[in-house]
Order: structure tokens, then C-alpha cells, then sequence
């Protein structure tokens, strides 16, 4: 028989046994890299997190929720899901992405390897080797689907990507059971964008201008007219492109200029990368400063907070 140390140190090796066998166990997924296959986003926390660090952005908030949920509740979604993020700088586009790939991953082992970002001016620099990051891009995204189905790919300055290199990947957005034994269905596609940001502004100062609330903006009519204005616009990496023409994008989600009350709110927050002084005055006189446009009202934020930390050193 065993004594009692004994037995506890047996018991104590086949639990971390366990743990190490198990193919979704914390300590597996701590020491090894581990694919979140079995999905544990918790939408409950992740809406807490967005509604307590992202300010002024209630229609983002809205929509990321409904489509997150719609994805997560399908055992085997029949394609991927893919959001486009629409604004101005500085008005929680990267934040939000931030906010779901921590949500997605919440330990930085898998988060480094199954949560891809792509950095226009990083990745795709030069014009002239476009057919060669066509190739890149579709071999890179099969390969980390492949190794795990639940990943997250997040494309930044998409109004900087050249045209024609984000169809490329087209074939892995659209409703396939699988692509030569891949199946594409867990994965989620995020795309950043300032394009379009000068269109949800006029229609958010529209409303402003007739006394009506910016909760009251229908979000069906501004996202049919965002897809229509990136479509058109030279200055989107989705122009003319087929992955809006085939209606492959789920979600056109606007995000709203910030106006002083939300740039003075975000104060000890830190969202967006933000710094501030713990004095009120300081803190209204940067907000108030950080106002901008248009110039006879100066009602929204032009930059967002990115240069907030600057302002505060001075």
C-alpha cells in the first residue's frame, strides 16, 4: 500500500497528467500552445469590457455584440465571420479588435500565434509585388487556419492597401464546407478603416445640426451607405472590390467622431493608448482643445485621443 506522501505525490502526477493529455486544459494551454477549438468566449465579459473602455461608439458596441453572439451560438457557422471597422483615427477601431482578440485568447501564448494582424505599410509596402503578396497572404491564412480553425486575422490601414490584394483571399470568405479538407467557418476576419470615416461624420453632424440624438442614427442605413461609399472611394482598399460586390463582409460597423464629452470621459481610462492628468482642469482644457471640427461648431475630435499624451507633457 501506499503511504499517504505517496499518494498524494501520484495523485498530484496524474493530475498535471491530465491537464497535459487534455486538449483544452489551462496548463496545456499556459506551457504548449493550444488552439481555443472549443469556443469559451465569454460575450458577457467581453460586453462588459467594451461598454466600460470604449466611449461614444454605442452603435459599434451594438453590433460586434450581435455578430460575435450570432458566430459563437453556431456549432459550425457556414462561413467565417468578417467586420469591417469604419472611423476616423483615433476612434476605437484598433482598440476594439484589442478588446476581442484578449477576449478570444486571454492567455499571450495562443494569442501570439493564432491571432494574426497585418499591417499595411509592414506587410504590403510596394505596389509593384502585389501578385506576390496575393500568394503570401492566401498561403499564410490556410496555413494558420489549418492549425487552428478559431483564428482571428485583423488587417490594419485597409485605405492603404493596394487594390485587388484583399480579394485574394475571397475564396476563404464565402460559404464553403471546407477548401481542399480546410474548413474556414470558425475563422473571423477583421478589417480597419478610416475610409468612410468622413461619411459617418456628416451623417452624425447632420443629426446633431437637427437637434436629434446620435443613439437615434439607424445603423441599416448608415452601413448600406458605407459599403457603397468604399466601393466607390479610390482611397479604400475595398474599391470595387468583389468581396463587397458578392456581399462577403457580414458587418460595415461605423464608429461615430468622438465629441468633448467622450474625449473628457475616456480620462483614467486609458483606451486608445490614452494618458491623463488626474486634474480636472487640465483634463477639460485638453478635451476641449482636442475638438475640433468643423470649425464653426467644433463639435468632434478630428484625432480621436491619439495625441493626447503630447498635450500633456506641454
Amino acid at each position: 500500500a501506499l503511504d499517504p506522501l505517496s499518494t498524494s505525490v501520484f495523485m498530484g502526477g496524474a493530475a498535471v497528467a491530465w491537464q497535459l493529455l487534455s486538449p483544452h486544459s489551462w496548463l496545456k494551454c499556459s506551457l504548449l500552445e493550444c488552439c481555443n477549438m472549443k469556443d469559451t468566449l465569454n460575450l458577457s465579459v467581453i460586453k462588459m469590457d467594451l461598454e466600460r473602455k470604449v466611449f461614444g461608439q454605442h452603435l459599434a458596441i451594438q453590433i460586434v455584440l450581435r455578430a460575435l453572439s450570432a458566430n459563437m451560438h453556431s456549432k459550425r457557422p457556414r462561413k467565417p465571420l468578417v467586420m469591417s471597422f469604419h472611423g476616423w483615427t483615433g476612434t476605437g477601431k484598433s482598440f476594439v479588435s484589442t478588446i476581442i482578440a484578449k477576449n478570444l485568447y486571454q492567455l499571450n501564448i495562443p494569442r501570439r500565434r493564432f491571432v494574426h494582424h497585418f499591417s499595411t505599410a509592414l506587410h504590403f509596402p510596394h505596389l509593384s509585388h502585389v501578385h506576390l503578396y496575393k500568394e503570401q497572404l492566401q498561403n499564410w491564412i490556410k496555413g494558420n487556419v489549418s492549425a487552428c480553425p478559431r483564428s482571428l486575422f485583423i488587417f490594419s490601414e485597409m485605405d492603404q492597401m493596394p487594390h485587388g490584394l484583399i480579394d485574394s483571399i475571397m475564396p476563404f470568405l464565402g460559404y464553403h464546407e471546407e477548401i481542399d479538407g480546410v474548413y474556414y467557418g470558425k475563422a473571423i476576419f477583421l478589417f480597419l478603416n478610416n475610409a468612410g470615416g468622413d461619411k459617418i461624420t456628416e451623417i452624425a453632424l447632420d443629426y446633431w445640426r437637427r437637434l436629434k440624438r446620435r443613439e437615434d442614427i439607424p445603423v441599416k442605413k448608415l452601413q448600406s451607405l458605407l459599403s457603397e461609399e468604399i466601393f466607390r472611394n479610390r482611397n479604400s482598399g475595398f474599391f470595387h472590390s468583389q468581396l463587397i460586390q458578392k456581399n462577403l463582409i457580414d458587418y460595415f460597423i461605423p464608429f461615430l467622431p468622438l465629441e468633448y464629452k467622450h474625449v473628457k470621459e475616456s480620462q483614467g481610462k486609458g483606451p486608445w493608448g490614452c494618458w491623463w492628468a488626474e486634474d480636472e482642469d487640465l483634463i477639460a482644457e485638453i478635451a476641449l482643445a482636442m475638438t475640433d471640427y468643423p470649425n464653426e461648431e467644433r463639435l468632434y475630435s478630428s484625432k480621436g485621443c491619439k495625441t493626447v499624451a503630447s498635450r500633456v507633457t506641454l
